[in-house]
């Protein structure tokens, strides 16, 4: 049974532990929101007018990679217009396509390599 001055030690090494933590969350958080915006403006500079838009941007930071179904999901293109979106991304070097089985996957090369510390 530990004594009350070991509980006080644990509990304030513990409440050190999750500061840490919240500070590092929040430093990852700002990275990533920088990344966003650079990211929205290089699209709109390098992307054609009717290919650029916010939601396509967002999408590609829910996770570190996405597919043609995706952006038919979200609603921001149907299968071939999300076809030439994504590889008009590739092509200004925001995505990197791989195939997977029969399906192309795109990877947000930046974001990814973020997460991966």
């Amino acid at each position: 049974m530990m004594g009350m001055e070991e509980q006080e030690e644990w509990i304030l090494y513990m409440l050190k532990a999750v500061e840490q933590t919240s500070k590092d969350t929040l430093k990852m958080i700002s990275v990533i929101v920088n990344l966003i915006n650079t990211t929205a403006d290089i699209c709109r500079k390098e992307l054609p007018r009717n290919t650029y838009s916010k939601e396509l941007v967002e999408l590609l930071f829910i996770q570190p990679y996405t597919k043609i179904e995706f952006l038919v999901s979200a609603g921001i293109a149907e299968r071939r217009t999300a076809s030439t979106y994504l590889k008009q991304l590739e092509e200004i070097g925001i995505l990197e396509s791989f195939k997977s089985w029969k399906e192309t996957i795109y990877v947000n090369r930046k974001l990814y390599k973020l997460l991966k510390g």
